[in-house]
């Protein structure tokens, strides 16, 4: 079990979140989860500029907003933090919800570096309260059922894995975003799409433990890299190799794991079916669309855990790290 777990508070009888940064990620995939999940409300939202907050607040119907986090981080009607800024201040922000008490959900990557992720893990675990991190495909029953299928033995003994995620660049540079922005994004495209891919990874089959990558920056106006290829290794013997490309007109979307009697896969970020191969000829071809808030199986987790009532949130401070890392 990650030692996130060890931190955990006395348990809740509701768990009322505060919002700091209540930007796009927060419009359909995350934020309504809060208010519909049992045992759980959205009290405040926060982001720098006031009126984007007012106007996200009157839309979600939030009760209070502000533009200034401290109402947030150290007030008495917010129980739990979501950092959902862009990665350059998820340090700052998970640093000061810890100084302030209070368990912090933080938007993937982690941080913009690993030291940043190290340093939010080490101020949670000394805070005492529990650090949860946005890898939502851990809950999500698409990939879910790939992890059973594997533990169950559906494909034997798992050997080696294939990722193979191809994405076409911005027609542009005008108005890119911050993801293809190092001094906000820290690694860029690889790490806020790719990451999705070696966290699952480590949840399904455990620590990756050696790596080796070449990385290349092919379009002229990017200031991160968009290519790398890698070849990695993971503590249980399973080997893998990746390839991520953000720079050519090429879009592909496999996950791959093959095992000693057969194989299963799935697309990381589009939509299709999980196709498990197994031996003597068996297929089995499924579709497990996604909920309408991706996150809000993640999110039942993490609530259920603050109110005492379920089994440990997958996605954690200790997990992500070795994701960062």
């Amino acid at each position: 079990m990650d030692d996130d777990h060890a931190t955990r508070t006395t348990p809740l009888e509701h768990v009322r979140w505060g919002i700091i940064g209540c930007g796009d990620v927060t419009e359909v995939k995350s934020g309504p989860a809060f208010a519909l999940l049992p045992g759980s409300s959205l009290t405040a939202v926060m982001r720098r500029d006031a009126a984007k907050a007012r106007d996200y607040a009157e839309r979600h119907g939030v009760p209070r907003w502000t533009g200034d986090a401290d109402e947030i981080l150290l007030a008495d009607d917010v129980d739990a933090v979501y950092v959902a800024t862009p990665p350059s201040s998820h340090a700052e922000y998970v640093l000061r919800a810890a100084a302030a008490g209070k368990p912090v959900y933080v938007e993937k990557p982690m941080a913009a570096s690993a030291a940043e992720a190290e340093a939010m893990v080490e101020a949670c675990a000394s805070a005492g309260v529990p650090l949860y991190v946005a890898y939502y495909r851990r809950a999500l029953p698409r990939f879910e059922l790939v992890r059973e299928r594997i533990a169950a033995g559906a494909i034997g003994e798992p050997r080696l894995v294939a990722l193979d995620l191809h994405v076409p660049p911005p027609a542009s540079p005008g108005g890119v975003g911050w993801r293809w922005d190092r001094s906000v994004a820290g690694g860029g495209m690889v790490m806020d799409l790719g990451s999705h891919a070696l966290d699952l990874l480590d949840h399904w089959l455990g620590p990756i433990d050696t790596v080796h990558a070449l990385h290349a920056t092919r379009l002229a106006w990017s200031s991160v890299e968009d290519q790398v290829v890698a070849a990695f290794g993971f503590a249980s013997g399973v080997q893998g190799t990746a390839m991520w490309g953000f720079n050519g007109a090429a879009s592909r979307d496999t996950m791959t794991v093959f095992g000693s009697e057969g194989s299963v896969s799935v697309p990381l970020l589009t939509e299709g079916p999980v196709i498990v191969e197994g031996a003597a000829g068996a297929r089995e071809e499924r579709v497990v669309p996604h909920p309408a808030h991706v996150q809000e199986p993640l999110i039942a987790t993490i609530v259920a855990e603050l109110l005492g009532r379920g089994p440990a949130c997958p996605s954690t401070g200790a997990s992500a790290l070795r994701t960062q890392r």
